[in-house]
C-alpha cells in the first residue's frame, strides 16, 4: 500500500512538471515572438523615398527661341494657338506680314485668392498691402526670320494686377516672372510637333 502510495505521488510530481514546462515554453515562443523584427509588408518603407520619387520639372525654353520654319506657317500657327487658347488679337497692333502678333489683354485670374496665387506665379509682385482682385496679361510675340528657313521668336507677356482699398480700384503693370511667355512657347513648340526639354527650371 506504501508503494503505491509513493507511485502515486511520483506520477502526479511528474504531471505537474510536465505541465509547467509546456506552459515555460508557450511563455517563451511568446516572448520570442514579441522580439521579432515587425514585419512592415512589402512597399511600404519604400513610401520615404527621399529624392529617386520626385517629379522632374522641364527647363524653361529660350527666348528669343529658334525655329525652323517659313515665317509665314509659324505667324498662321501662333494666330491659331492664341485663338484656341481664346486670346483676342489686336488686329491694329498686330503687323502679320513683318511677324508681329499682338493679343488684347486676357483675364487669368479673379478673386481675392485665386488672383493672388496666380500674380505671384505669372509676376513678380511687391511686397504691399494691396487688395489683388483680377489678373490679366497680353502677348506680343515678334518672329523675325534669319535665313529664309531659320526664326527667332520672342514673346514678351506684360502682366497687370487690379487692386482695390475699398473706394477705388486701378491696373497695375508688374514685372513678368517668364512663366506665360514660357507657357505660350511650349504650346507653340507642341503644336509644331516639337518636343519640350525634360526637366523645368524653378
Amino acid at each position: 500500500m506504501k508503494v503505491v502510495f509513493v507511485f502515486l505521488i511520483v506520477l502526479i510530481s511528474s504531471f505537474v512538471i510536465s505541465a509547467q514546462e509546456k506552459g515555460v515554453d508557450k511563455q517563451t515562443k511568446t516572448i520570442k515572438k514579441s522580439t521579432e523584427p515587425t514585419n512592415r509588408g512589402e512597399g511600404v518603407s519604400r513610401t520615404f523615398d527621399f529624392g529617386s520619387g520626385k517629379t522632374k520639372v522641364r527647363r524653361r525654353h529660350e527666348n528669343p527661341y529658334r525655329m525652323p520654319s517659313r515665317r509665314d506657317v509659324l505667324v498662321m500657327n501662333i494666330s491659331n494657338i492664341l485663338t484656341e487658347g481664346k486670346f483676342l488679337i489686336d488686329e491694329s497692333a498686330s503687323r502679320f506680314d513683318e511677324g508681329l502678333i499682338v493679343t488684347q489683354p486676357k483675364i487669368f485670374a479673379s478673386g481675392p485668392i485665386l488672383t493672388k496665387n496666380e500674380l505671384n506665379r505669372y509676376a513678380i509682385v511687391p511686397a504691399t498691402d494691396q487688395i489683388w482682385t483680377r489678373g490679366r496679361y497680353s502677348l506680343t510675340i515678334d518672329v523675325r526670320s534669319i535665313d529664309g528657313i531659320q526664326n527667332d521668336i520672342s514673346v514678351i507677356a506684360t502682366i497687370e494686377g487690379r487692386s482695390e482699398n475699398g473706394i477705388f480700384s486701378e491696373w497695375s503693370t508688374l514685372e513678368s516672372s517668364g512663366v506665360a511667355e514660357d507657357e505660350f512657347l511650349s504650346k507653340l513648340i507642341e503644336y509644331v510637333g516639337g518636343e519640350s526639354s525634360k526637366e523645368r527650371k524653378p
